[in-house]
């Protein structure tokens, strides 16, 4: 690892509720290496999101600063691409054209051959012409990932990339993950639910308190990839982290 990507210095935020302000962020501050993959796990509505989308740029924070390589964020940043649940390629456009949508100026050369060559790297190779409502579930998170690294992102935030995936093509797509950034230097947050997720991908993992959140723990994943989740290092951060969310 080297430089500090992220550094997220004491982030707080409150909303507006009928009985008034409520606390989501309750002082958070953390910083990310580059090249560093970190998962963050967290009880359900603890705020994982918010916390996301103000590092992301989506978002202001009421108090703190992030900084990216060096810069304080005021702004969504074209170095930084976000993949969630929700989806974000156009329905309108090919597999081919979702992939060339981002790649804005001249700097990318033969555009097209870029997109296919994606578009292959994630196996969607024959479907470069294809629209998203003839692609499987599958097969559009596939176009998004494309999508993500095509424009050579500094940063992937992954908000619950693959929660709407069944389980087998869960597990497809966080390996087709790891094998691109074991191709490609990516730095990686990722938002989860899923510790045993978190502890397959993640170089380290903060696990965040109910809200308002903090940062409760913080784990290192100091095992090689591929990793087993059978393995006895695994088990123990699992229950490890689970103890941690009061499970």
């Amino acid at each position: 690892m080297s430089a500090e990507k992220i550094v997220v210095s004491g982030i707080r935020k409150s909303f507006a509720s009928a009985k008034g302000l409520l606390p989501v962020i309750g002082g958070v501050s953390f910083s990310v290496a580059d090249g560093e993959f970190v998962a963050i796990v967290g009880p359900s509505g603890c705020g994982k999101s918010t916390l996301m989308n103000i590092v992301a740029g989506f978002e202001s924070s009421d108090e703190g600063t992030v900084r990216v390589s060096g810069t304080v964020q005021t702004g969504p940043s074209p170095k930084g691409i976000v993949i969630s649940q929700h989806g974000s390629v156009f329905p309108w456009l090919t597999v081919q054209q979702n992939l060339m949508f981002g790649l804005n100026g001249d700097g990318h050369g033969d555009k097209a051959a870029l997109a296919d060559h994606y578009a292959a790297m994630v196996g969607l190779k024959g479907f470069e012409a294809s629209y998203p409502h003839e692609l499987s579930g599958g097969m559009l998170k596939r176009a998004e990932l494309a999508r993500a690294f095509v424009v050579k992102p500094d940063i992937l935030y992954m908000d619950e990339p693959f929660s709407a995936l069944d389980a087998l093509m869960n597990l497809r797509m966080r390996n087709e993950l790891l094998r691109i950034l074991g191709e490609e230097r990516h730095t990686v947050l990722l938002i989860t639910h899923d510790v045993e997720e978190a502890i397959y991908m993640a170089d380290r993992i903060m696990v965040l308190s109910p809200r308002p959140t903090t940062i409760q723990a913080s784990f290192e994943v100091d095992t090689p990839h591929p990793r087993k989740l059978s393995s006895l290092r695994a088990q123990e951060l699992r229950e490890a982290i689970m103890k941690e969310l009061g499970l």
